[in-house]
């Protein structure tokens, strides 16, 4: 089995072969797809007149600060639009698709941050309200696991519950790091718009979960997620992760025999 990680924005480029290889891909193995869609909540909420606002934490991971009204936004963005816009995608194609979110079922459980320690315009260390941003810590799999009985290929959008049921925003990479530890998935792929993880302009083919660790410290915004989930979710037993271009042709089926990307193993 496999968990696909893919960004909301990536949708807009694949390549023509895409949907045929995901059916070809789908009818091999069992697959289960996780999106993002950060660029379009920013759209969505500006054009709602709400202002949104971006967070580094000490250890250089970027990402949106998210209060009650940006979570709502969030939600409506992730489970409704976007998720529905590419099970769209995938019926049209031939594939059977059915859009969750981690909401639905109670798939992903995450806790919420009382306080976030940020780095400051001046870069100095600062302490700010956690907000509605969550740290995932159950991943029920009994309704994905229906879904694919039933023959379906799951889509599922990264919100998560928390104790006290509310709507939280949690990374979609480590969503799909999570669901695919929880899966027991032999790969967990995220599909992004370049090759793999770059170091010194040179394409990285291949690091062990060390390596991998050793090299967060060097990697740019958006990238050192998919790095930190890929590590994650090789603590969970899964036996390897890929960084992948969805822009290529047959992008699964390259991703898979590690043409062209970066895998990241256990040694």
């Amino acid at each position: 089995m496999i968990v696909v990680k893919i960004g909301g924005s990536v949708v807009d480029g694949l390549h023509p072969t895409t949907m045929e290889d995901l059916k070809k891909t789908f009818e091999i193995t069992k697959i289960v797809l996780v999106h993002g869609g950060g660029k379009e909540v920013t759209t969505t909420a500006n054009r709602l007149g709400k202002t949104q606002g971006f967070i580094v934490s000490p250890g250089g991971v970027r990402s949106r600060y998210t209060d009650k009204e940006t979570a709502e936004i969030y939600t409506m963005v992730m489970a409704g639009k976007l998720n529905k816009t590419i099970v769209r995608l995938l019926l049209r194609s031939g594939i059977k698709a059915a859009g969750i979110s981690g909401i639905d079922g109670g798939v992903l459980k995450a806790d919420r941050k009382n306080k976030l320690i940020i780095i400051n315009d001046k870069g100095r260390k600062m302490v700010i309200d956690g907000g509605y941003t969550g740290k995932i810590n159950t991943v029920d799999p009994s309704l994905i696991t229906l879904l694919l009985k039933e023959g379906y290929l799951p889509i599922i959008s990264p919100v998560a519950l928390s104790e006290e049921y509310d709507f939280l925003n949690v990374d979609g990479d480590r969503a799909a790091a999570y669901i695919a530890g929880a899966m027991k998935a032999r790969q967990v792929i995220f599909m992004t718009n370049v090759n793999g993880l770059a170091l010194n302009g040179s394409l990285i083919t291949h690091l062990t979960v060390e390596q991998a660790k050793e090299a967060l410290p060097k990697i740019g915004f958006g990238m050192e997620k998919k790095v930190l989930g890929a590590i994650e979710a090789l603590q969970m037993g899964v036996d390897e992760a890929i960084i992948a271009s969805a822009q290529t042709e047959k992008p699964f089926s390259k991703a898979i025999a590690h043409d062209n990307c970066t895998v990241i193993t256990q040694k």
